[in-house]
Order: structure tokens, then sequence, then C-alpha cells
């Protein structure tokens, strides 16, 4: 490590993962100036089953983090946490090492109090995103419902959604349903048992209608009875490029917990990006795209199963109008393109950065 670095960048996952793709990845790809990304393990998630086994490796990326507090960066980016074996100290250390450090989160961190595993239980996020939004000279927060929380803590808090890249998707083509009609969802493997809470309404849409349903994520089996009308497709930016567009409808359910109101609505904006019209529930971000993109608003059971019955029925005509307006609105609202100048100011990165 050099004994100064001009501009860096530290992220708790690889490209591998979502989030670090979309609010890190995603911009140091468009814009000239150079950054030395320290990416802890470069994995896709931080699990204790996946930590245990790469000790060498945890070893060099705690030590990584020192080396680049003792570099006393010029600009420093930290995203969501610095390691997930820190209690706050890795994010106060780097972030008052640099000369000017931005801290970016995308989900509400300060609501999770480390349910799950034993490595989050031991160091939960929520200390760390309060540490974190004290000690950066700036926070970028997803949404306003971030932005709201982080203002209490900080006077300079900008609001920067996290972004599609419309090139990224191939664009939905033709309108007709197929035949069986297909429904979608794209994400991760913890956030997929989000579908069982509309298990009911998918059943019932199945029997009606004969409808599959295309997991982008994992290819392992995990969702009990409705494993016999699922099709899986493992997640990789091929795979994403087309296989949202051979949806006939998106889909986004949420728990309704205070963590649920701090999601960006990123699922949403892929769905659009494709030019997909889409059924969610109506929590924090997706309430207002769900507004703009004048797709169905949905809580109860019976409210997605009328959504979903509804949009199947529908002429081809009206889910191309809906689906080719949302990816109009993406492209305007929603784009890296459209934010651009707003991220490399909230960096203070001078134009010839840019």
């Amino acid at each position: 490590m050099a004994r100064h670095l001009d501009r860096c960048v530290v992220t708790p996952y690889g490209r591998g993962a979502g989030s670090s793709r979309v609010r890190v990845f995603g911009w140091l790809d468009r814009i000239g100036a150079e950054f030395t990304v320290g990416s802890y393990l470069s994995l896709s998630d931080a699990s204790a089953s996946r930590l245990v086994r790469h000790p060498v490796s945890l070893a060099r990326a705690e030590l990584r983090l020192g080396a680049i507090a003792g570099a006393r960066p010029g600009r420093l980016l930290l995203h969501r946490e610095a390691s997930p074996l820190s209690r706050g100290w890795w994010e106060r250390r780097l972030l008052r090492s640099a000369e000017f450090a931005v801290y970016d989160f995308d989900d509400a961190l300060q609501w999770d109090l480390g349910e799950g595993g034993l490595v989050r239980r031991l160091a939960p996020k929520a200390g760390k995103v309060h540490v974190a939004v004290r000690h950066a000279d700036r926070v970028i927060a997803g949404n306003a419902v971030l932005a709201d929380w982080a203002s209490q803590y900080h006077h300079d808090v900008v609001v920067i959604p996290s972004c599609v890249a419309l090139e990224d998707y191939e664009p939905k083509t033709s309108y007709a349903l197929r035949d069986p009609p297909r429904l979608g969802w794209i994400g991760s493997p913890h956030n997929e048992a989000y579908l069982r809470l509309i298990g009911t309404a998918l059943t019932e849409v199945h029997r009606r209608t004969g409808a599959r349903l295309t997991l982008v994520g994992t290819t392992t089996p995990s969702l009990g009875g409705l494993e016999s009308f699922i099709d899986r497709v493992a997640w990789s930016p091929g795979t994403q490029r087309t296989a949202l567009a051979a949806m006939d409808i998106g889909l986004m359910p949420l728990p309704v917990t205070a963590y649920s109101l701090g999601k960006c609505g990123y699922k949403l904006l892929q769905y659009a990006a494709a030019g997909v019209p889409a059924v969610a529930e109506p929590l924090g971000v997706n309430a207002d795209l769900l507004s703009q993109f004048g797709m169905p608003a949905v809580r109860t059971q019976d409210e997605w199963t009328s959504a979903i019955l509804g949009l199947i029925e529908d002429a081809a005509a009206t889910r191309e109008r809906l689906g080719r307006a949302a990816r109009e609105i993406t492209a305007r609202r929603y784009s890296y393109d459209a934010w651009l100048s707003r991220w490399t100011r909230a960096l203070e990165l001078g134009p010839a950065s840019r």
C-alpha cells in the first residue's frame, strides 16, 4: 500500500453483490478518476460460513484496512461497512483518516440489530452505521427515509438513489403473454423467502392460469410447495440482461417491517429498465415508484391475486404502455447518466475527473 492514497473506496463485497455493484462499481465504471478499491474478501456476502472458509484472506483483509487508514487517503468513500467483524472501530478509523470522507448506505442498517447469524449478532450493523454517519464529512443515503434518519446525526446528507444502467437490460419487445404466463422475481438467496409472503396468491394464480414463476438468483430450491411451478436461473450479468425481458409480470413482495421502509426499490427499477410491468408492496420508495409507473400497489393476498390476474387479463397494449412508460421514467430519473454529476459533486471530484 502506498504511503498516500489520492482516492480510495472501501466496500464489504465484490462486484458479485448487488449492493456494491450498484452503489460503488457502477459509478467507478463511469468516471475517469482512478480509485484504489478495498473490497474486503471480494465475496458476494460476508456470512459466517464464508468467513471461516477463508481465514488467511480474512486476516489479510483486516490488515489491508489498517494499511488504507495509515495511507491517509485524500478522498475516501466507505460503502455500508468496512468489515463484518468491526463493531465500529474500523469505520471510525477509516473515516477519520481521510482528508475528505463520504459514507454511503442503501439499506436501513440503523435498524439491523444483528438478527440472523453469529457474526451479525457479535457485530451488528446498527452500531456501525451510527459511528459512520457521525464521523463522515458527508453522507450519501439511498432514499429519503434513510436521509431523514441520518440527518438527525449529520448536517450534510445527500440523497442519491440506487441507479440502473438501462444498457444492462434487454428491453422487452413483445407483450403478448407467454404460454403459460411467466411471473418473475430477481434477487438474493436471503430475500427470496419474501415470496412465501404471497404464496397463497401465487398458488391461486397458478391454479387459474397455469402461470409459472422464474427466479433469477439461485438454483437451490427453498420455497416448499411453490417449487412445483418455479424455474430457477443462476444470476450473472448475461442472465440478468435477458431473463427479465422474458417475464410477463415482475414481483416485489416485502415484509411489513421498519427495515423494509428503508429499501431503495431496486427490483422495481430493474423490471422497469427491462420494460416489464410489475406488482409490489407499497413500502418506502416502492410506493412512489409504483405511483410514477402507474402499476399495482398491493398489500393483502387477495390484492396480490387480483392485481396479477388483472395484468394477465389486460390487453397486450396495456402491458406495453405500462412497461414502456416505466422504462422511459427510469432512464430520466433513476439512471446513472441522470445522477452522475450529483454523485461526482458529492465526492467533490473536479470536472477533470468526470
